[in-house]
């Protein structure tokens, strides 16, 4: 193969002779250059615990949005909008959480998971990599918000991030941690039923969106964090249930970091591991998997980033060495009957919400909703947060009650039936700065509202008057550049 390309600005010269050396035969390596250095088309992913595919298609049709299916996410989709004015970012479609802004080829790995597993079984999951906190949230939409979600951040600075954007998207099936994902296999061996591992990678595949990805580049790295990936993978299949699915993947391309980690992982474990062939993932898959299945996505293929994703199920169960951990007593208790009563009557008058799942667990005057299968594992591991808080308590001899949190709102609004306010587009831009709203109707409502622009609950507010107080938590609050329709 001829390694000399054209037009070449960003790629090491040893890194494109590397990648010749891998490049399948039926693909053009200056294809492959090209690809890297042509921008990456936006992509969006609908979040069907706020509304369905249908719906969104009718707004973006009312936006002039162009949308291409991607084919391995039937939610899925290619963008094409004019940004000049209001980012993507900014549109009201994003701020409500009805989609998330995603990489086409990051979709494919929980399209792979539920390709091979049962989305609708109330099953333990984990994400062993999961901030920003896109496929956290594609999984919990795959499980209609059911089951439990383990999601795992080794960056402390990302774990915020990761629970503002599950909140924005109204996830209530997630518990989050905070820890090397190396743990799990000797914490928690043979525990769950699926897992997806986003290994932290060199990142080969993200020159689209970064074009300074590719400035340090060298082997030496390359050769340093596959071990990494190594002892992740064997952790997370040691925490793997048998008969469990583990998705691996990056987005990157080298074989070190891909194939060469499955293999590893099959030589430690070889009665254990089975390679499950994704060719049939989608249409036209077989393009780019390779001879075990697993999918090697080369950027000029499908016009997306590079990435990798392999499926590996565990047929038997594995025994790793346990290790000693200290656990802290959970800082929460159950609450009286009473207590609970007297909460749900009120969320059922005060909205008309009154199917309310979950474990309640009270810390201090805060209510907490907890997953139910959260249960076996309160003892067993620290969360960072676990659950979402749906209310504070508050009293004195003058008067007591509850106030209602914003994530009991994004997780449970679509059974809400009274107490909802309509604005329109200027009250909403309003709203979404921070400001009170005056001057708007609120047909008698009083106390705590729900805030809805065109029929999708916002957040809460307070009806006082004609004046609408607002609630919207700081992290959601944008000062410009809002949608206007």
């Amino acid at each position: 193969m001829n390694n000399i390309v054209e037009n070449n600005q960003l790629l090491p010269q040893p890194y494109i002779d590397k990648m010749a050396s891998i490049l399948p035969k039926h693909l053009s390596l200056q294809e492959f250059v090209d690809s890297c250095h042509r921008p990456l088309r936006r992509a969006i992913r609908v979040n069907t615990l706020k509304t369905s595919v249908e719906a969104f298609l009718l707004r973006a049709q009312e936006h002039d949005w162009k949308l291409t299916a991607i084919p391995w996410c039937t939610e899925g989709f290619w963008i094409e909008l004019d940004e000049q004015e209001v980012p993507l970012g900014n549109s009201f479609e994003h701020l409500s959480g009805l989609i998330y802004i995603q990489e086409a080829s990051s979709m494919m790995p929980v399209a792979a998971l539920f390709h091979l597993f049962d989305a609708s079984s109330n099953a333990t999951l984990l994400d062993a990599a999961a901030a920003p906190g896109s496929k956290t949230t594609q999984i919990a939409a795959k499980m209609g918000n059911k089951g439990l979600i383990i999601a795992n951040e080794f960056s402390a600075s990302r774990i915020k991030m990761l629970h503002a954007n599950t909140q924005r998207c109204g996830i209530k099936n997630v518990a989050l941690t905070h820890f090397d994902a190396k743990i799990f296999g000797n914490w928690l061996p043979n525990t769950f039923d699926a897992i997806l591992l986003d290994a932290p990678c060199s990142g080969e595949g993200t020159i689209r969106k970064d074009k300074l990805a590719m400035k340090n580049w060298n082997q030496q790295a390359i050769d340093e964090i596959s071990s990494v990936q190594t002892g992740l993978i064997e952790s997370a299949f040691h925490a793997l249930k048998e008969g469990g699915v583990l998705i691996y993947s990056t987005c990157t391309l080298s074989l070190e970091e891909n194939q060469q980690v499955c293999f590893s992982l099959q030589q430690k474990f070889p009665d254990a591991v089975e390679f499950v062939p994704l060719n049939d993932l989608f249409d036209n898959a077989t393009e780019t998997a390779t001879e075990e299945g697993f999918l090697h996505i080369w950027p000029q293929v499908y016009d997306t980033e590079g990435f990798f994703v392999a499926a590996i199920r565990k047929t038997e169960k594995t025994d790793p060495e346990r290790s000693n951990k200290r656990i802290a007593k959970m800082p929460f208790i159950r609450p009286t009957r009473q207590k609970e009563a007297e909460l749900y009557a009120y969320f059922k008058e005060q909205f008309g919400i009154n199917d309310i799942d979950g474990m309640l667990f009270i810390r201090d005057k805060e209510y907490w909703l907890f997953p139910d299968n959260i249960k076996p594992l309160i003892n067993k591991v620290r969360f960072s947060r676990l659950g979402i808080k749906i209310a504070e308590e508050f009293g004195n001899y003058k008067k007591s009650g509850f106030k209602t949190q914003h994530e009991f709102v994004t997780a449970f609004e679509k059974q809400a039936t009274t107490n909802i306010v309509e604005l329109d587009a200027a009250q909403a831009k309003e709203y979404y700065q921070g400001k009170d709203i005056r001057d708007v109707e609120t047909n008698g409502a009083s106390g705590e509202v729900l805030v809805s622009y065109r029929g999708q609950i916002i957040s809460l507010g307070k009806a006082l008057n004609n004046r609408l107080k607002n609630n919207l938590p700081r992290e959601l609050i944008r000062d410009k550049n809002l949608f206007d329709k």
